[in-house]
């Protein structure tokens, strides 16, 4: 049911991004921090990476998310923390910051149903399944910026989350 609901998602945001193609949305909204995201090794992409579509984890050293993962001084997750979520090419990787709202301290959380990211304070929200991270709807359509992406590179067993 989720899948199905997902995949219609998916095309009617193809449909709308064809029919609006002199519209530009900006992944830059978000200031620019470092990220970097070590999960190359077996062991940790099997305790803290994704498996399934939708699958997704949240990092956030400041406020240590996930509690047990391992951070060190290499270890940095963006302006607002980073979504790592199992798109639908893959794993994919995001800024957790609202773009809209640009403040590290409200950040998108995850809508289990379509697999949304929805804004806590102005509503907006976008899809990260994509590799797109576009706006759905809220003032993000309108001011047309979009969830900052990282890179998600494969790495020994796992991947390596970075900018």
């Amino acid at each position: 049911m989720k899948i199905n609901r997902v995949l219609g998602l998916f095309a009617l945001l193809m449909a709308v991004s064809l029919g609006s193609g002199c519209d530009r949305i900006d992944n830059k909204a978000v200031p620019s921090f470092i990220v970097r995201i070590d999960l190359g090794d077996f062991a940790l992409w099997n305790t803290y990476g994704v498996g399934g579509m939708g699958d997704y984890r949240i990092f956030n050293r400041e406020k240590r998310l996930p509690a047990n993962f391992p951070y060190n001084a290499n270890t940095f997750t963006g302006f607002g923390g980073v979504l790592l979520i199992m798109g639908l090419d893959g794993p994919l990787a995001y800024d957790l910051c609202c773009p809209v709202e640009s403040n590290h301290d409200i950040t998108l959380s995850i809508n289990p149903e379509n697999f949304e990211a929805v804004c806590p304070k102005c509503g907006s929200c976008y899809n990260p399944l994509t590799g797109a991270g576009g706006p759905l709807r809220g003032v993000a359509i309108n001011t047309h910026v979009g969830m900052r992406q990282y890179h998600v590179m494969p790495s020994g067993g796992g991947y390596v989350i970075s900018n």
